[in-house]
């Protein structure tokens, strides 16, 4: 007698959808956008070089001044207005409306499944890092530009704070939202470590009591 074959344990498996997932993996990983991804960090990673080096470079102080001021403001231009859009999908601008009032807008990109499966995390990651470790590195120039007295490169080391900073503002503002929505998110976090601290306060003191 034939054994007969026991489809109780059998499980239908799907290779058209483990097929997209592979896919839609490999195609989040990949630089959608490479030139975009290369000057969202030449200007900002050739500034700080130029004002690391500029003593080697060059003895001319107004040349390296105005090259690192044209390198800010080309990075300041190109991430606002080009690689936030193509990378991230943000984008903030302002407007004047015709009484002549000025007006902020930040933008996000309606995220939809089909949006969503061609978002490159690779870009993603390369657009916050670069956004949130230069001007943090800008700030710490200003600092030992101040204690050092190096007071002729502090307009130059504020002017990179500012621009950076905007732009690191301006899209913070794109991710998160309105500023009530950026103080609900800071106060939310305050009062969850608080009630950590007093949950782990309590813990210690209610296992020191006999």
């Amino acid at each position: 007698m034939l054994p007969q074959d026991s489809n109780d344990d059998a499980e239908d498996v799907s290779l058209f959808d483990a097929e997209e997932e592979t896919v839609s993996r490999s195609t989040r990983s990949k630089i959608r956008h490479p030139v975009a991804s290369f000057f969202h960090l030449f200007f900002r990673v050739s500034a700080i070089i130029v004002y690391l080096l500029c003593e080697l470079l060059s003895s001319s102080f107004i040349a390296c001044m105005v090259t690192i001021i044209l390198l800010l403001s080309c990075d300041f231009w190109a991430v606002k207005n080009v690689t936030g859009r193509l990378m991230v999908g943000l984008r903030w601008w302002n407007h004047i409306d015709e009484d002549g009032k000025s007006h902020w807008v930040f933008e996000s990109r309606k995220a939809t499944s089909q949006e969503n499966k061609s978002v490159s995390e690779a870009e993603s990651r390369i657009f916050w890092l670069g956004l949130i470790a230069c001007p943090v590195l800008w700030v710490i120039f200003a600092f030992s530009a101040l204690f050092s007295f190096r007071v002729k490169w502090l307009a130059v080391v504020i002017m990179g704070v500012v621009l950076q900073g905007a732009n690191l503002y301006g899209y913070i503002r794109c991710k998160v939202g309105s500023r009530k929505n950026l103080t609900s998110m800071a106060t939310s976090y305050l009062g969850k470590q608080f009630l950590r601290q007093n949950d782990e306060w309590l813990g210690e003191n209610s296992h020191g009591t006999p």
